[in-house]
Formats: structure tokens, C-alpha cells, sequence
């Protein structure tokens, strides 16, 4: 079977490469990578941490966008998750660099290279902060958060995960993401959602509203077994990256490795798959697809041709 570019719109790294530390040519090297993978398009994902950093990661990236050539993973933009979060849903975030929702705060960091910023709009003082990143063409998305108002994003980042859970009496930020006309991340690893949860979810919200992710972190698809993030030790425990207190930090698994397990699980057809990995991405981001990517029998990829 013949697909579109894969588009990963959440990653933090993969190879043993992180994206919150590397040089220029560490996330060039992740770029040549990932369209051996299939990845078209990727938007390196910054997370929470002092802003001198951010700062300073967002410049290795447009660094490395200006650097690439055409036989790699073109980075579309950055994905900035956090550090507007809430943090009593703070995940494996430090929530000594969580910052209030307030636009002086963002101008600190602004830059054209962000295209995604994760919030938690229960914290945005009369939807200002979410306004503002409306006006600059950023996409907002609901993240490490407890809202249950989705109204005014356009969409979930890692739907389940880090986020208020489903109650059946009460509104929740889960509900909401399901019920609401936008979009929704989806780590469709088995791991981070339990497979029953996954069916469910495919049959309840419109195919062309689910975007897989990987949230693939350095460990992906490397030979060490941990790794400092986010300012702690992470452990790849049977294909599970979590600290020392067992909560996930992220994925060990890149988006084709989520295909694959779909498909393999009877979850989903390839078909339907690569539409929520490739065709909803290219079509949300306004992307055009580069690269063709063929997959075999076993549902591996067999060869990527550039356009």
C-alpha cells in the first residue's frame, strides 16, 4: 500500500537525541531519520522549563529548519507544550518553570517558529491569553489541563493523558475533547491508553478529528535504557518510559510504530491509520505531501520515495 508523508505534530526526540539539549546537526540527524520512518513533517516538540531555554531551543530549531535539505523530515514549526499549564496535571513537567496564562509572559518567548502551544485554558483570564495566540495564527491546544470548556481551542494534546478524567455525572475535559468539533492526539501505543479505550474512541469521534501522535521521547528507538528529562531520571521499563515514581514521560514508539500497532491489533485498518497519521495532518497544517511512502504486507514500511 502506497501513503501520503506521515505528519508527527508531538515529539521530543528519538535516538537517543533530545530536543531540549541537542545542537543544530543532533536534530538534523533526527530529521534524516524520521523519512526513513515514513515522516514527512514534524514539529519538534519544547516543553516547560525556564525561559532563557526555551529561548534558546527555539533558535537551534529555526537553525536547523534553515539548514535542512530535502532528503529529510521537514520541521513544519515547534510544538510548545507548556510551560502555561496547570499544574496540579503537571505530568512529568517541572512545575517550577509553569508560568501563568498571561501575554506579557508569552512575549518573552514569542517567536514565529511556534505553531502549537499546549495550555490549560481554565487558567486563561477571560480567554486573553488564547485570543492572542489566535491573532498570531498559532494553533491552541487543551493540555495538561482540568477544563472542561473546549470552545475556543483546536484541540486536545494527548487525549486521556495528563488531563481531567471522564466522570459520568460531572462535565470533564475528556468528555468535552469527545463531544466538541475539534481535533484530538491520540498515543495510540497501547500503553498510554488501554486498547479497549482506543476502539472506543475511533468509533466515537470522527476519524477526520484524530490526530496520532508518538510523543516519542530520546529513548525511542535507542539502545540506552534511560535518560534525563524534563530534569529526572527516565527508564525504558518493556517499552514503558516512565520516572522513578512510574509516571509516563512519553513514548517509545515513532508514529509508523503506532501504525503498525493498530493495524496489527485489529484496531484500526491501514487505511484508516495512515488517514489519522498522515491525510488529517496534512489537511489541519495546510501541508503538502513530499514523500510517498510504501508499506508491505506485515504493515512495515518498505521504501519512502521523495516527490
Amino acid at each position: 500500500m502506497i501513503s501520503q508523508a506521515l505528519v508527527e505534530q508531538h515529539i521530543h526526540g528519538a535516538f537517543g537525541i533530545d530536543f531540549m539539549t541537542c545542537s543544530t546537526l543532533d536534530m538534523l540527524e533526527v530529521s534524516k531519520k524520521l523519512l526513513n520512518y515514513g515522516v514527512g513533517y514534524y514539529f519538534p516538540t519544547i516543553m516547560t522549563d525556564k525561559i532563557d531555554v526555551i529561548k534558546e531551543r527555539l533558535n537551534v530549531v529555526k537553525e536547523a529548519k534553515s539548514l535542512q535539505t530535502k532528503k529529510m523530515a521537514q520541521i513544519v514549526g515547534v510544538h510548545l507544550e507548556g510551560p502555561f499549564i496547570n499544574s496540579n496535571k503537571a505530568g512529568i513537567h517541572n512545575k517550577e518553570y509553569i508560568l501563568p496564562l498571561e501575554i506579557e509572559k508569552y512575549k518573552q518567548i514569542d517567536d514565529e517558529i511556534i505553531k502549537i502551544v499546549t495550555l490549560a485554558p481554565e487558567l486563561d483570564n477571560n480567554g486573553e491569553f488564547t485570543k492572542y495566540l489566535h491573532s498570531k495564527g498559532v494553533k491552541v491546544s487543551a493540555g495538561h489541563t482540568l477544563a472542561t470548556d473546549l470552545s475556543n481551542v483546536n484541540q486536545v494534546t494527548h487525549l486521556y493523558n495528563a488531563m481531567g478524567n471522564f466522570s459520568h455525572r460531572d462535565d470533564s475535559t475528556v468528555v468535552s475533547a469527545l463531544v466538541e468539533n475539534i481535533y484530538v492526539e491520540l498515543i495510540a501505543d497501547s500503553m498510554h491508553i488501554n486498547d479497549d479505550v482506543l476502539k472506543l474512541t475511533f468509533k466515537q469521534k470522527d476519524l477526520s478529528q484524530i490526530l496520532l501522535i508518538s510523543d516519542a521521547l530520546p529513548l525511542a528507538h535507542s539502545e540506552k535504557n534511560e535518560h534525563i528529562f524534563a530534569s529526572q531520571l527516565i527508564f525504558n521499563k518493556n517499552g514503558r518510559l516512565v520516572n522513578a515514581d512510574g509516571v509516563f514521560a512519553g513514548s517509545s514508539m515513532l508514529l509508523a510504530d503506532i501504525v503498525k500497532n493498530l493495524v496489527d491489533k485489529n484496531i484500526l485498518n491501514l487505511k484508516d491509520a495512515l488517514i489519522c497519521a498522515s491525510s488529517n495532518q496534512l489537511k489541519y497544517h495546510n501541508l503538502n505531501n513530499n514523500l510517498n511512502v510504501y508499506w508491505n504486507e506485515l504493515n512495515r514500511i518498505e521504501k519512502v520515495e521523495l516527490l
